[in-house]
């Protein structure tokens, strides 16, 4: 991408102000180095970073504190006898600390929604070893704590026990004679790295010892006692060790560094790719932007679009939309002078520019553009003094150097092309340059105030008119787009706007008449036309959203009342069963309240709407024959006939009903079961052996689960199969959990591994 487009299109000032989202310096310099992507599968992977951290930023909060920028450390080590100091070490632990307490923001996030952010950060590999040596040698204030070496350990007691010596001698000097009055402060202080006394100036010959400096009033002289300088040369002796132990440790810990190098680096190199995309994340949430949706084969669909520097610069913008139809690649915008073409053109190139470097863009979800990777602007300001360069030729120069990078790949815009001549010839010629980028398949976003090119816009296929809005009562500009159509310049509406003397307006209105022109009328007519159009296609829009969200909300509430049903259900059938079980109900009570329950689930079909089953005559109803039971639609046996109570015995897989024959029907084939649209329990051979929810969340698959069970309860299965998978172990914990809980299950285990192992759970119901 050319810097000259950058600049126009003042993409630098949205990289300030994502830079001022950013928490660390390394983290703003990232920022400002963003960069754009040609490749698709690139931009996609970095779009997909950035709806996840988007989502990362709304559910978590998560919390990112400044750190510092650790470069200048990482890049000593080209050195091999380089030493890191204090202040450097304790950077880097910084840095450490900073990385692992982000990167527990991550614990316990869904595997499957930030499976990008989790890939980044299973990649990391953690120091530990330097880690715990600078935990160990650095206290909370970024100081070298005693204890890093015992050698440290013994010369800082050794110095504390120099000062606790002075401080005694000086109490004694001040107790044997009084010259407390001598003195500033009653107290040591340290003065050239010797231990000294505040002195009144005054009386710096009264007393005998040596004087080290002097306040910068003057007034108080630093003066060491000569029965201190035995003491302080003692102490200087130990200051040298000190410092001697001090560049020990931090060798120790330049080694540790050196040799956790790498690791050092990705967790930098990840910790501002952090910094920089939740600042993407903030942006985005402060001016109500989302990731782009692009491809190579993409359309141009800006929905509901506002120009980012506006938003952030806290203007109230009008949204517009900014869309070519399929097969289209030029947009000519026309109409009235400070009606928002140009502000279009460049909220257009902005927000490409935002796209491919992967930044949210002010539009409505769903929003599209094609993969574009040049973009050239033309700009009418062009104009250079210093270069003597008319609107025109520079216009013309510039567009002739860019014309043989063009390709279908290519974004051009060019506001108000061919302006600065004569009318006609600019008109043709701005016609031309939009022939032969067509030619070149790149794709076109001009404005113009030309009658010849908004008639070109309105004949050609792969070219679509747009005109900008004026108030039909007020003639106050809207800021909107009207597609398909184009609109009037209105010069002379704003010539009188603007203060231009009546008199002039009045002969300019008077040539125009000359010139047999009557087109600001037709003009006028097609913009009151279009902006009644667009005023019913918002009330359109409204409604239909208004009819969505009812949609939604009651589709809501229907399948809340759904589920409230269906654990009303099984509570229901887990309580009989329980009770069954206990022997506190008969076998055929229990089996008469389970059928009950599952018509209340799958009521039966209206039999005027079924197929017609032909009716079982009493004498046709042979014993050891199958029939279908439909209530149940289950195969079973007839075992016995009661001819006094019109009643049948049938063997439902162990399960003996006596029933009305009525509600039987011939097998279509005495090997197989026959299968019902509406079955909840099915008969114990065609139900599946195994329940698969692998893929499925956890609140699908418990759902999933509880209708297995349920099913199976009632075909009298007694071993299931339950498969998971293994993947990150949340679903098999979640199906775990929930088997623990159901009173219907007696035990359950994982599979052999000559049959799924962990990935599979067998499971025995009581």
């Amino acid at each position: 991408m050319e810097s000259r487009t950058i600049n126009m299109l003042e993409f630098p000032k949205v990289l300030q102000r994502l830079s001022q989202e950013a928490v660390s310096s390394p983290g703003k310099q990232a920022c400002l180095d963003t960069s754009f992507f040609h490749h698709c599968a690139q931009l996609e992977y970095e779009l997909g970073l950035l709806r996840e951290i988007i989502s990362f930023h709304q559910d978590r909060r998560p919390s990112l504190n400044a750190f510092p920028d650790i470069n200048p450390c990482i890049n000593k080590f080209s050195h091999p006898d380089s030493l890191l100091d204090i202040e450097e070490c304790w950077d880097i632990s910084a840095v450490l600390r900073e990385a692992q307490g982000f990167f527990a923001s991550f614990k316990g996030a869904d595997a499957e929604e930030f499976k990008l952010l989790k890939a980044m950060t299973d990649e990391l590999s953690w120091p530990q070893g330097l880690i715990s040596g600078l935990g160990r040698c650095f206290g909370p204030a970024g100081e070298i704590k005693d204890d890093s070496s015992p050698e440290l350990y013994a010369v800082r007691n050794e110095i504390r026990s120099i000062r606790n010596q002075c401080s005694r001698k000086i109490n004694e000097s001040l107790t044997l004679s009084d010259i407390s009055h001598y003195l500033q402060d009653d107290y040591l202080t340290i003065s050239s790295d010797r231990y000294v006394m505040a002195l009144k100036a005054n009386f710096r010959g009264r007393l005998k010892g040596i004087i080290h400096d002097y306040s910068q009033t003057g007034e108080t002289c630093y003066f060491e006692p000569f029965f201190l300088t035995e003491l302080n040369n003692k102490l200087q002796k130990l200051k040298r060790q000190e410092r001697e132990e001090l560049r020990a440790v931090l060798r120790y810990l330049t080694d540790l560094c050196r040799a956790a190098l790498e690791d050092l680096k990705t967790l930098f190199r990840w910790l501002v790719r952090m910094d920089c995309l939740l600042a993407k994340a903030k942006l985005g949430e402060k001016i109500g932007a989302v990731p782009m949706n692009i491809s190579e084969t993409g359309r141009l669909k800006l929905k509901n679009v506002r120009h980012p520097l506006l938003v952030l610069g806290g203007f109230a913008v009008t949204p517009i939309d900014i869309e070519l139809e399929p097969g289209q690649r030029v947009l000519v915008v026309s109409g009235g002078n400070a009606g928002g073409k140009t502000v279009c053109l460049k909220t257009l190139g902005l927000t490409a520019l935002m796209a491919l470097s992967a930044l949210p863009v002010p539009a409505d979800q769903g929003s599209t553009i094609p993969l574009w990777d040049k973009i050239f602007v033309s700009m009418v300001s062009e104009q250079s003094v210093e270069d003597s360069l008319s609107t025109f030729t520079a216009q013309i120069h510039h567009f002739s150097r860019f014309w043989p990078m063009l390709d279908g790949k290519s974004l051009v815009i060019l506001d108000e092309f061919g302006v600065g001549t004569d009318p006609s010839q600019g008109a043709a010629l701005a016609q031309a340059v939009i022939d032969g980028l067509l030619e070149k398949k790149a794709w076109v976003g001009t404005a113009t105030h030309f009658p010849a090119l908004k008639a070109y816009a309105l004949s050609r296929d792969q070219v679509r008119a747009a005109s900008v809005l004026f108030d039909a009562d007020t003639g106050k500009p809207l800021y909107r787009l009207a597609y398909d159509q184009v609109g009037s310049s209105l010069a002379l509406g704003m010539a009188r706007e603007q203060g231009l003397p009546a008199e002039i307006i009045s002969r300019a209105e008077k040539y125009l008449l000359l010139d047999g022109q009557e087109k600001d009328a037709i003009f006028g007519k097609l913009n009151r036309l279009a902006l009644q159009k667009e005023q019913e296609l918002e009330r359109i829009r409204k409604t239909e959203t208004v009819l969505k969200d009812k949609f939604e909300r009651q589709k809501i509430d229907l399948q809340r009342q759904k589920d409230i049903l269906l654990e009303e259900i099984r509570s229901a059938a887990r309580q009989v069963l329980s009770d069954w079980q206990s022997q506190k109900m008969g076998r055929k009570k229990a089996l008469k309240e389970l059928a009950e329950l599952k018509g209340r689930l799958y009521p039966a079909q209206d039999e005027s709407s079924s197929p017609e089953r032909e009716i079982l005559s009493w004498e046709k109803i042979v014993p050891g024959e199958r029939y279908v039971y439909r209530p149940w639609n289950k195969q079973g046996v007839i075992q016995e006939k009661d001819d006094r109570k019109g009643q049948v015995k049938i063997d439902l897989g162990g399960i003996s009903l006596w029933v009305d024959p009525q509600v039987l029907e011939h097998s279509p084939d005495d090997s197989v079961q026959a299968h019902g649209r509406h079955s909840l329990a099915g008969a114990a051979q065609s139900m599946p052996l195994s329940l698969d929810l692998r893929g499925m969340h956890a609140r699908e698959a418990l759902l999933e689960l509880d209708r297995y069970l349920d099913q199976s309860l009632l075909a009298g299965r007694k071993k299931l199969e339950v498969i998971h998978g293994k993947g990150t172990g949340v679903l098999r914990t979640a199906v775990h959990e929930h088997l623990k809980d159901n009173p219907a299950v007696a035990a359950f285990r994982f599979a052999s591994q000559d049959c799924g192992g962990e990935g599979m759970t067998e499971v025995e119901l009581k």
